[in-house]
């Protein structure tokens, strides 16, 4: 005879596994640090072809203007300035890389726990 509870808890580990349990898996199977480490470095190597990328167009953007104050200006500040625009701007997106990824990683492994023990669940019941 079937056991309706058995298939739909069967249906739901298998829509997991199928669908988001592919990713999770995927996140757990690195240790927390390792994983956020990585994706806070890819951020910050993301973040700094952003910010170069901006700064090119804002450049070739402002060329004339550029050209025309080049001896007034004092190319030493403007280099600091544009330095620490980008430290700034490279450390506040790593660090909510950080919270991101560090979220995430909770998640899946508090869904992957859940399945586990879903998945013990299931097994009691064949026990039965």
């Amino acid at each position: 005879m079937i056991n309706e509870e058995r298939v739909i808890l069967m249906t739901r580990l298998a829509s997991y596994e199928a669908n988001e349990g592919k990713k999770d898996i995927s996140i757990v199977n690195y240790f927390r640090g390792d994983y956020i480490g990585f994706q806070v470095l890819k951020s910050i190597i993301a973040a700094t072809i952003s910010f170069f990328a901006l700064f090119a167009v804002y450049i070739f953007y402002n060329f004339e203007e550029l050209m025309q104050d080049v001896y007034k200006m004092n190319l030493l500040e403007y280099g600091k300035s544009i330095v620490t625009i980008y430290l700034c701007s490279v450390g506040a997106y790593g660090v909510l890389s950080y919270i991101l990824f560090s979220i995430r990683y909770s998640r899946a492994r508090k869904s992957l726990k859940n399945y586990y023990g879903n998945l013990r669940k299931l097994a009691g019941m064949y026990e039965k």
